[in-house]
């Protein structure tokens, strides 16, 4: 039996919550990814430098990225979430992606992940899309079983990243918004 969902508090990111951010970013793709993307990249991945990248990202957003963050009673952040226009190439499209999603790799199973992707799903139907949109390594089966438990679905498209020199097969996501 799960354990009951912990506390938590889903708000908007500030700047000074980069730090935080990037450290469940990195221990979040070297929990996950291993085995699925080159065990010397996710060892390369350094926090403070993933930091410094997301404060410039951060800054530079539009008004339409929404970057949230959840935090448990003691107020340490323990996820994060990003939203935005789905991409398509460089064309931005009416419907909305999940961008990224990331729990504290310590905390999983404990509701952050359901809540924040709730907050998200919330303001992108506030915002008026269609759909979401959101891609997922494929052999992430962790992932995938939370997202399907959260009513999206594969649509059949399907796409390979290259990490130094490797193909991660990617597979696209959707599920329909109220907005």
């Amino acid at each position: 039996m799960s354990p009951p969902p912990a506390p938590v508090r889903v708000r908007e990111m500030a700047l000074a919550d980069c730090d935080h951010v990037s450290r469940i970013r990195v221990r979040g793709w070297r929990t996950a990814y291993r085995g699925l993307v080159p065990q010397p990249y996710l060892d390369a991945m350094d926090p403070v430098t993933d930091a410094e990248r997301r404060r410039s990202v951060f800054t530079g957003a539009s008004a339409d990225v929404v970057n949230l963050v959840a935090e448990d009673d003691d107020g340490a952040i323990v996820g994060w979430a990003c939203t935005g226009p789905y991409r398509d190439g460089e064309r931005r499209t009416a419907d909305a992606e999940l961008y990224a999603l990331y729990v504290d790799a310590g905390r999983f199973g404990s509701g952050i992940g359901q809540a924040l992707l709730r907050e998200s799903v919330r303001r992108c139907e506030a915002a008026g899309h269609a759909r979401m949109l959101l891609w997922v390594i494929e052999g992430n089966a962790r992932a995938r079983h939370f997202y399907e438990r959260a009513g999206f679905r594969p649509d059949g498209a399907e796409e390979p990243f290259v990490v130094e020199g490797v193909a991660v097969p990617e597979v696209r996501y959707a599920r329909p918004l109220r907005g």
